[in-house]
């Protein structure tokens, strides 16, 4: 069977926590778009990155089953399964990853790691139990990248950091090496294909200053892709904001009201310019908020809807086909990475 040879858009979240809205926006909908837009043209790989899930303390007993779930997250919000080019998988069935990472290891300096700034933030909450997962993952995600040949990896503003990382050691091997690993787009020319200025900047309901962050302890920080309409419209309306007075969309005064024009936006399918010529310059907070909790309670009962709809047995079949077809292209480029370093026979000739 032919090795994938067109160019690939990568993207995966972590399956130990429910995906909140956030997620929805800032991975699955970019994605869905992409497909649209490029199918047949780019190879679309969607996974579950199971391996970083436990760089943070998390309940084990649950993990299986929450790979599956947020799999058919995938496919509730739009993917379409049935395209040739399109695979959907999970990371610790393909064990290319876990060998590649520590290839990358050896050739990634504990300096660069320890200015990661998501470890420096999670290893503040953890302070307790700090891993060297969750020092190293960063590396992981690299392997996750390349192993593929990933051109497009459509990320949060909060992991601009790690794919540049991810840059600077594919730079590096292949500096020592030759041309053994693709070399992903650099931020802006990420952010630029998938036609977003800058990464999306959900925030959390109750500290703007903050993501929304499906980590978080504080339930009423998020909205989670399994809360009730009911819950959602809550959590919206008691959303923290300013003492303003005046809805403007501006990041650095107003984080809070900010966030919940870009919601609006997104979710209702019009441009940030349309929704913020509606509301821009009014003053009841109130009534911008049921908007806003209007517009995610509908969204929500439909996702709900579709994401019922699938069905365990259709998933796991989605899933064999893909591991199959992803483990060659990730063995081809581990054996490359191998041979590079000395670990297996280059062939002549």
């Amino acid at each position: 069977m032919e090795l994938m040879t067109k160019p690939t858009i990568l993207t995966g979240v972590r399956s130990n926590e429910e995906p909140t809205l956030g997620n929805f926006l800032g991975a699955f909908v970019p994605m869905v778009e992409m497909q649209k837009k490029y199918a047949g043209e780019y190879q679309i790989n969607m996974f579950v990155p199971d391996l970083h899930s436990f760089t943070t303390p998390i309940d084990h007993t649950t993990l299986y089953k929450n790979t599956l779930k947020n799999l058919k997250y995938f496919i509730a919000a739009g993917l379409d399964i049935n395209h040739p080019d399109v695979f959907v998988y999970r990371q610790s069935y393909i064990p290319a990853h876990s060998e590649l990472t520590w290839i990358l290891d050896c050739f990634t300096y504990t300096g660069e790691m320890s200015r990661m700034t998501q470890f420096k933030e999670k290893s503040g909450e953890h302070s307790e139990s700090v891993t060297m997962g969750l020092f190293n993952y960063p590396v992981l995600m690299a392997a996750d990248i390349l192993l593929y040949n990933a051109k497009y990896v459509p990320v949060g503003e909060d992991q601009f950091q790690h794919l540049e990382i991810t840059r600077d050691i594919a730079t590096r091997f292949n500096n020592k090496f030759g041309e053994i690993f693709t070399i992903p787009a650099d931020t802006k020319t990420q952010t630029g294909f998938i036609e977003r200025d800058k990464g999306l900047r959900i925030r959390s309901l109750t500290d703007p200053s903050k993501k929304m962050s499906k980590s978080s302890n504080d339930e009423k920080s998020k909205i989670l892709l399994s809360d009730t309409p009911e819950q959602a419209v809550k959590k919206i309306m008691s959303a923290t904001t300013d003492s303003i007075g005046e809805i403007n969309f501006d990041f650095e005064t107003q984080p809070g009201i900010s966030s919940l024009l870009q919601i609006l936006s997104l979710l209702t399918g019009r441009t940030q310019e349309e929704v913020n010529a509606e509301w821009v310059g009014k003053t009841q907070y109130g009534e911008f908020k049921r908007a806003v909790a209007d517009a995610v309670g509908t969204f929500l009962t439909d996702f709900q809807a579709r994401l019922a709809s699938i069905s365990d047995e259709q998933l796991i079949a989605i899933l064999e086909h893909s591991e199959r077809r992803m483990a060659e292209t990730a063995n081809a480029t581990l054996l490359r990475a191998q041979q590079a370093v000395g670990l297996r026979p280059k062939v002549e000739g």
